[in-house]
């Protein structure tokens, strides 16, 4: 009754001012009865944009800072009558942004605008779901609640994705966007973002899974868009490599032709140099062997993927040391011993540090005492730049962290903190080895010390180019190029949104580094024509004028894609005549195989299982393992396959492994016996079955198979946790606390090794709780409340 009344309520307000519309016209600021009056400017390519979107589902395209989430706003006005509005956005730092926005510019009450991520427990989520109007997400967050049936969209009345040019593949939002078709009353779609790609299949494979009828863009040439576009600089520096570095680039061409030589003489490769050969056809190369390798198991096609591996290695090499410098390519070399004197290490590596020109190569990086001419043109640009304006504020640009660090380095060396340049690094949050990454709260950090001035100089990698909150900066710097469009597009995005900007690019001369920068250049170009294209498609199916064939009109072709996308993931297997509950691991959800089990109609219950992957009975859990992740397990130490699949069987009466996949040999350089050896220990000394499936569909049939057959004809309920544990204390105590919902084993065990005791846990306050690692406000306030609170049951 109440959210009734709200509905109505928004309703009347929109309808009032449809009434007052056009006493409005004139003014600077855009007026509604749910605006804060004087915050949201209008604008006229904003509104035409929002009119569009209001009239059926589209994809807009604005370069960044001209608005996409104010036509976002727009729109919302107009829909928030109907029904709820999910906001999605790939990021957590996104969604607090647009949050906030909505916040400040709504009159809404702001209990009814919610923040979904992942500090907001499950049974939380259900609750707030229900009350709010606008809810504002990570994709992920609302994909697990859909699989757990905690939501469903019946009452969404828009459902926005941020970033839509990510709706590929198995990315989330595919799947919350055929369950939105699905399900919603009336479905209205906004997808937003700056660059779609270059590719006219990736633009329709966007709009098809997201149910996109047609695009809507503009670009700073537009007449409507140009008063609100700053003027943006642009210049490419040239700059000459060095005698020395191009003689240790020719010793590792040297190298490089020597591998291509020994392919071509086993016919995979015919009449092309090292540096013709680009990744993508190296990687499809490399699928090439795979192939013939399940299909015949020959020493030709083995000496052929370590080839390949070794051509890989090499290339990257080359790549460093002509674009990047001899810090970055010293790293790359010291991970290479490191990993050859390694007994998991690869044959290719080991290979390529037995040839004697790759090793000479690397002594002479290791005494080379100096550096990329790049590193000095970056300095003398920053320090001209500050010395101009004080007050400045500069991104630079780089794909590799080693890069970043060497940067970083060489300022502090140099000690340019005197003149003004107060540089920090900015990176991801994945770690590895020696290589800390940064945590989120540590990036939300930096990004606003770098507002306020402590620092002005952001020393960035990928991770700046979406998806964070990042002030507009006055000056863009790449140190080097890159060929994608849409990369390229979201770097020259961060600067000129409220003032003229400008961006550098650096390209040493005669390297790759020139190709990538017309490549991204004319991908570009290409982009902005495609999408131009679809702006003037018919969109009712009609021929576009002149062709010789009629062409498929935007919406037509998205709705075969659909459709075609359907059949191929319809499970034939599945009889939607019984209900089935399955425990499944959250980190499963990151592959299909809960999608498709949720479609049969099954009952996913989603929680950080300690044990298996799904659990299907008291007796029955399951280990799924993807071909590639099966062999990443005999060679990744910190993830040991046989004692995960020991803690299976100790738990559980009838474990069993799954792995996926057509072919478990000729991958990751494993040789076919040592796979053949760890299969048999599983089945033979563990008696563990082990099942191999084709592919996600295959399994989900599977495992529904299996649930059916344990839970049909007398259905039980389901116990996650399967038998008691008859093993050691120790292993009774973590069972114990991980049983808890949202406590993973890794926390149960940091819960004791702080505590002891169970008992010290359960009395604990939450200030003790959240001392300990991974131990949030959220997850300590939900171990108080599971302790106690009243059981009700």
């Amino acid at each position: 009754m109440e959210v009734t009344i709200i509905y109505l309520s928004l309703y009347i307000l929109t309808c009032m001012h449809m009434s007052t519309n056009t006493s409005i016209h004139a003014s600077k600021f855009i007026s509604h009865p749910l605006l804060k009056e004087g915050l949201v400017e209008r604008r006229k390519y904003q509104i035409s944009i929002a009119e569009e979107a209001k009239r059926e589902s589209l994809m807009v395209v604005l370069p960044t800072g001209l608005g996409k989430t104010t036509v976002a706003l727009l729109v919302i006005l107009e829909r928030l009558s109907k029904g709820k509005i999910l906001f999605l956005a790939p990021t957590r730092p996104l969604v607090e942004q647009h949050s906030a926005f909505l916040k400040e510019v709504l009159t809404l009450d702001t209990s009814l605008i919610q923040t979904f991520t992942g500090t907001v427990l499950a049974d939380r989520r259900e609750k707030l779901w229900n009350a709010a109007k606008i809810i504002v997400s990570t994709p992920q967050i609302i994909e697990n609640d859909l699989l757990s049936n905690r939501i469903d969209l019946t009452n969404v009345a828009l459902l926005i994705f941020d970033e839509c040019h990510r709706a590929v593949g198995n990315y989330s939002y595919v799947y919350i966007a055929e369950k939105y078709v699905e399900q919603a009353k009336e479905p209205r779609v906004l997808g937003m973002t700056a660059s779609p790609g270059s590719d006219k299949a990736k633009i329709k494979e966007i709009c098809a899974s997201l149910d996109v009828k047609r695009v809507e863009s503009r670009t700073e040439y537009d007449h409507d868009v140009a008063p609100y576009v700053f003027k943006k600089g642009f210049e490419w520096r040239g700059i000459d490599v060095p005698v020395e570095i191009k003689k240790q680039k020719r010793v590792l061409d040297e190298v490089l032709e020597e591998r291509i030589n020994e392919l071509q003489k086993l016919g995979f490769i015919r009449n092309k140099r090292g540096r013709e050969i680009s990744k993508t056809e190296l990687l499809k190369l490399r699928m090439l062997i795979e192939a013939q390798l399940a299909k015949q198991k020959h020493a030709d096609y083995y000496k052929a993927l370590s080839l390949q591996a070794e051509v890989m290695k090499i290339k990257h090499a080359i790549e460093l040391i002509e674009t990047q410098g001899i810090f970055a390519l010293r790293r790359y070399f010291d991970r290479l011993r490191t990993e050859a004197q390694s007994k998991g290490g690869s044959k290719a590596v080991k290979r390529l540090l037995k040839d004697n020109k790759f090793v000479e190569a690397m002594f002479a990086v290791a005494s080379y005492e100096g550096e990329h001419p790049k590193l000095n043109a970056l300095v003398e640009i920053l320090r001209e730049e500050i010395r101009v304006n004080p007050d400045t504020r500069i991104i630079v640009f780089t794909n590799y962290r080693d890069t970043a660090e060497m940067i970083i380095s060489a300022l502090r060396d140099l000690n340019t903190e005197k003149e003004g340049i107060k540089a920090v690094k900015f990176i991801g949050q994945a770690s590895k080895a020696e290589d800390k990454g940064l945590k989120q709260k540590e990036q939300v950090e930096i990004i606003n010390k770098f507002k306020e001035g402590v620092f002005n100089v952001l020393i960035a990698t990928s991770v700046a180019e979406e998806g964070l909150d990042i002030p507009a900066t006055d000056l863009v710097l790449f140190y080097e190029p890159i060929p994608s469009a849409i990369r390229s597009i979201q770097r020259k995005g961060r600067t000129a949104r409220k003032k003229v900007g400008k961006v550098i690019v650096l390209i040493a001369k005669g390297t790759r580094d020139e190709a990538y920068y017309w490549l991204s250049r004319s991908k570009e170009r290409e982009m902005r024509r495609r999408i131009s294209e679809m702006r003037t498609m018919e969109m009712n199916g009609e021929e576009e004028g002149g062709g010789e064939e009629p062409k498929q009109g935007l919406a037509v072709a998205a709705t075969a894609e659909r459709k075609e996308k359907e059949e191929q993931r319809r499970i034939t297997d599945f009889e939607n005549e019984v209900e089935l509950t399955i425990f499944v691991d959250q980190r499963e959800t990151r592959s299909g195989v809960a999608r498709f089990l949720q479609k049969a109609g099954v009952n996913l219950k989603l929680r950080n299982l300690g044990i298996g992957d799904y659990i299907v009975s008291d007796r029955v859990c399951i280990e799924r393992k993807s071909a590639v992740d099966f062999l990443d397990s005999l060679v990744n130490k910190r993830r040991n396959l046989l004692e995960q699949i020991h803690r299976m069987k100790n738990e559980y009466e009838k474990p069993l492994l799954v792995i996926e996949g057509d072919s478990i040999y000729g991958q990751r350089n494993v040789h076919p016996n040592v796979v053949r050896a760890v299969m048999a220990t599983i089945a033979v000394d563990l008696s563990v079955p082990i099942i191999q499936t084709r592919d996600e569909a295959d399994t989900a049939s599977l495992i529904y198979v299996i649930a059916k057959r344990e839970q049909m004809p007398n259905p039980t309920e389901v116990n996650p946790h399967g038998k008691k544990p008859s093993a050691s204390l120790t292993e009774q105590q973590e069972y114990l606390i991980s049983a808890l919902s949202n406590i993973g084993i890794v926390t149960a065990r940091n819960l004791l090794r702080r505590f002891k005791t169970i008992e010290r846990i359960l009395t604990a306050s939450k200030e003790e709780l959240m001392e300990v690692e991974h131990v949030g406000e959220k997850t300590a306030e939900h171990i108080k409340e599971v302790l106690s609170k009243e059981y009700e049951g």
